[in-house]
C-alpha cells in the first residue's frame, strides 16, 4: 500500500471526532503531508469517511459526487440551534397523534429533488468564512435554499417521540435539515439525535477501517518496509 503514491481509505469515523481529526490521524500515521477527505461528517456522527492520501486526493471531487446512505434517529417536539441534540434548546413543540400512521406519507413528500436550507452551524462558507465560525460569534446570515436529491427515504422504526429512517441522497444533503423539515411537515419540530453514514457509493461501513485497527495495520506496514 503506497500511501505517498495515493490510496483511498474507507474509515469508520468515531463519534466525537471531527472529520479533520481523522485526516490529521492518517497524516500522522502515514507520514504523508497531502491527505484529504471526500465529505464532512459532524462530530456526533459516525460511519463512512473516505480519506485520500498522496495523488489519490485528485479523486476527491469524483468521490464527493457518489450517492450517500445514512441511518438517522429524529426526536420530535424539540428544536435546537444546531438542529441536532448537541445544540441549545430554542423551542418545545407539540407531538402529533398516531405518529407511526402518518409518517410514511410525510416521508414520501421528501422523495426526489427538493429545496433544502442548510444549517447555520455547518462547514459551508459565507465570504470565505465557515458558517459555524460565524454562528459561534453570534452572527446570523440569510441562507438560500439549495437543491438536493433524496433517492430513497424509509421508516425503519418508530417509538413514542422518536423514529429512525434510512436515507439515500445526493451530495450536499444535510440530514439535520431533513430532520427539521420532517418535523415541520408534521406540525412539530425535529432534532437529529443519531446519525451514521452507512455507505458512500460502493464503500460500506461493514468494510470500513476502525481507527485502532487502521493504526495497527499502518504501523506494521511501516515497520515491515523499514526492515526490508
Amino acid at each position: 500500500m503506497d500511501f505517498q503514491h495515493g490510496v483511498i481509505l474507507n474509515i469508520d469515523k468515531p463519534a466525537d471526532w471531527t472529520s479533520f481529526d481523522v485526516v490529521r490521524k492518517v497524516r500522522s500515521l502515514t507520514k504523508v503531508k497531502k491527505v484529504g477527505h471526500s465529505g464532512t461528517l459532524d462530530p456526533m456522527a459516525v460511519g463512512v469517511l473516505l480519506v485520500c492520501t498522496g495523488k489519490a486526493t485528485k479523486r476527491v471531487p469524483e468521490l464527493q459526487e457518489l450517492e450517500k446512505e445514512y441511518e438517522a434517529e429524529i426526536l420530535l417536539g424539540l428544536e435546537t440551534d444546531t438542529l441536532d441534540i448537541t445544540g441549545n434548546t430554542v423551542a418545545i413543540t407539540p407531538i402529533p397523534d398516531q405518529l407511526e400512521g402518518v409518517l410514511p406519507e410525510i416521508l414520501s413528500h421528501f422523495m426526489g429533488d427538493i429545496l433544502q436550507i442548510p444549517p447555520m452551524v455547518s462547514a459551508l462558507k459565507k465570504d470565505g468564512k465557515p458558517l459555524y465560525k460565524l454562528a459561534r460569534q453570534g452572527i446570523k446570515v440569510p441562507l438560500k435554499p439549495r437543491q438536493v436529491r433524496i433517492n430513497d427515504i424509509r421508516l425503519l422504526r418508530c417509538q413514542d417521540r422518536r423514529f429512525r429512517i434510512r436515507v439515500r441522497c445526493s451530495r450536499g444533503t444535510y440530514i439535520r435539515s431533513l430532520a427539521r423539515d420532517i418535523g415541520k411537515q408534521l406540525g412539530s419540530s425535529g432534532t437529529l439525535t443519531y446519525l451514521v453514514r452507512t455507505r458512500i457509493g460502493p464503500y460500506t461501513r461493514t468494510e470500513a477501517w476502525k481507527i485502532p485497527k487502521l493504526q495497527e495495520f499502518i504501523l506494521e506496514y511501516r515497520e515491515s518496509n523499514i526492515t526490508t
